[in-house]
């Protein structure tokens, strides 16, 4: 096998849809060090990688014939299935994830930004139902909730990424006027008033279309946030308990917490908090500590931002280099940390 360009290249890729979304420019940044190298991506949502040029083939997970006879017996291959999530600059929130992936497999990374190709007919589609909403003012595409489904999560609301109910509905109260809302989420997410309700399960690439036909775009950190990045959309991006310099992109107005608990909880191990947002990790006291609502409206009702490149932030966690990315520094608001 060449140690410098082998034959094939196995990416294989488990979690959630916006850490696929990350991986398309983890492969971009492979396939910029190894041009002649054929990559093969089996995932949990292939659906993200369809129509992707960097790639020869993609895969589910589980179904794979002849895989092993393939790519793998006999063949000038390399795999990677190492978890990015486990690695020392990403639990300690040094670098964005982006960048310690391409660390972890060896590669440089010269600000690849992901990707989401749509084909001529997923790039003009929407909805039927929501074509035929009459449009009255500017679209805003709301995802006050996030997460991975009520399969695998015990509660509705995860206080670790998603914006509390209470300040869901006075976000509405304060753009309603300004904007006509489409809420975008899960059937067993908290309603809201004056909203245009979304829940229906319909292909990935379809739901994230939407971005594309919005105004303004206001996201927790969950998989449009991700998407919108991959679009080139602006968006204004709410954070809790994750962080956008380990997650977010410079392209989004990232409104970070006013108060922080970055120590975790007893139960914190490699992690400072559980994604889903476990009940009895919270520490906050009231949402006023959580959430910046006259930030979050004031950036909805300003001129979005104009991107240079939609690339991820450039400051990294606890040091005063910059990353490899050409984005510029983040220009999230800075919390007050609490010991």
């Amino acid at each position: 096998m060449s140690e410098q360009s082998p034959e094939f290249a196995v990416f294989n890729i488990e979690g959630g849809i916006g850490k696929h979304i990350c991986a398309t420019a983890v492969v971009k940044a492979y396939k910029n060090n190894h041009p002649t190298t054929k990559i093969i991506v089996v995932c949990a949502w292939p659906e993200i990688f369809l129509n992707n040029k960097d790639i020869v083939r993609v895969y589910r997970l589980g179904n794979i014939p002849y895989f092993y006879e393939d790519y793998i017996y006999g063949k000038d291959t390399v795999v990677f299935s190492q978890e990015p999530y486990k690695q020392t600059s990403h639990i300690k929130k040094q670098k964005h994830l982006i960048l310690s992936w391409c660390e972890m497999i060896g590669i440089n990374y010269k600000g690849e930004v992901p990707n989401l190709p749509m084909n001529m007919r997923e790039s003009g589609y929407i909805d039927p139902e929501l074509a035929q909403i009459p449009k009255q003012k500017p679209i805003l595409l709301f995802q006050p909730f996030g997460g991975p489904g009520k399969e695998h999560q015990a509660d509705p609301y995860s206080w670790s990424r998603d914006i509390h109910p209470q300040v869901a509905q006075e976000l509405v109260n304060q753009l309603k006027e300004h904007y006509q809302i489409i809420h975008i989420c899960y059937d067993f997410h908290h309603k809201l008033n004056d909203v245009i309700r979304y829940e229906k399960v319909v292909p990935k690439k379809t739901l994230f279309n939407m971005i594309r036909f919005a105004d303004r775009c206001l996201f927790v950190d969950s998989s449009f946030q991700h998407a919108a990045a991959a679009m080139g959309k602006p968006s204004t991006v709410v954070w809790v308990a994750t962080q956008p310099e380990v997650f977010g992109y410079d392209i989004h107005t990232n409104i970070k917490a006013p108060v922080e608990f970055p120590k975790g909880t007893i139960d914190s191990y490699l992690y400072d908090y559980n994604f889903t947002g476990a009940i009895h990790e919270c520490p906050y006291d009231d949402v006023s500590q959580m959430f910046d609502v006259n930030g979050i409206v004031g950036s909805l009702l300003q001129q979005p931002k104009q991107p240079e490149q939609q690339a991820p932030v450039q400051q990294q966690v606890g040091t005063s280099e910059p990353s490899l990315s050409a984005a510029k520094p983040d220009t999230s608001k800075k919390n007050r940390k609490k010991n």
